[in-house]
């Protein structure tokens, strides 16, 4: 580190204690809900962040990431696998059905399928590159209509279209509470709703809630600010 410039060595050591900070806390919050902190998956959310801010969480050893936007993502990590191969990739955000071909090609996780259209294009794209991303299926919880997600009375249907009839490889449950409510009644629909259907993983928490869904259950936590600060503007 003492041969990079200075900004730089600032940039990656803010990096690397945020994300210690975050590790730190996940551990604390499993270990309150007599929970085995390696069973929660941390996904530092890099939409929207600098290169330099990214390649400090791979440099302090963080491998797993997500993001939102498909023309984003490939720009990134098309570059960054290259010095990192090792890097699991979750997409996150809205999907359209017609970047299903961009995202199956290049995510290892896809956490929002949330339609039986976008479900039919992605194992068609499965199919066609012989590449099987695992899914989860995003549930709005909070029935927001400006979200993206399955609404919970229809979200039974939806895993056993893609689970049963389209055999994509759901391992769970997703949802991102509305921001203007407690989470952990979202949190724990979701965690009743994946007990019920026979889904063990549960993506759920952010920055401002993910020891909420640590202690609830969660699986994975996607956690963006809270490590890399706050987002470029659009």
């Amino acid at each position: 580190m003492a041969d990079l410039p200075e900004a730089t060595q600032a940039t990656q050591a803010a990096v690397a204690a945020n994300l210690a900070a975050v590790r730190r806390r996940i551990a604390d919050a499993a270990a309150l809900a007599g929970r085995d902190a390696g069973k929660v998956t941390l996904v530092a959310i890099s939409k929207s962040q600098t290169e330099d801010r990214v390649r400090a969480a791979l440099e302090a050893g963080q491998r797993i990431f997500g993001e939102n936007r498909i023309q984003e993502a490939e720009a990134r990590w098309t570059v960054l696998r290259a010095d990192y191969p090792d890097v699991t990739l979750h997409f996150v955000g809205h999907l359209q059905s017609n970047k299903a071909a961009e995202a199956v090609a290049l995510c290892d996780v896809i956490e929002s399928v949330d339609r039986a259209k976008l479900a039919r294009a992605l194992a068609r794209e499965m199919a066609r590159q012989d590449r099987r991303p695992r899914c989860f299926v995003q549930v709005n919880s909070g029935e927001e209509p400006q979200k993206g997600g399955v609404v919970p009375g229809e979200a039974a249907a939806l895993v056993a279209l893609c689970r049963d009839t389209l055999e994509l490889d759901v391992m769970g449950l997703m949802c991102i509470p509305p921001a203007d409510q407690e989470p952990a009644p979202h949190f724990a629909l979701l965690v009743k709703m994946a007990r019920e259907l026979g889904l063990e993983a549960l993506s759920m928490g952010m920055s401002g809630d993910y020891e909420t869904a640590v202690a609830l259950g969660a699986t994975h936590v996607r956690v963006g600010t809270a490590i890399f600060g706050d987002r470029l503007p659009r």
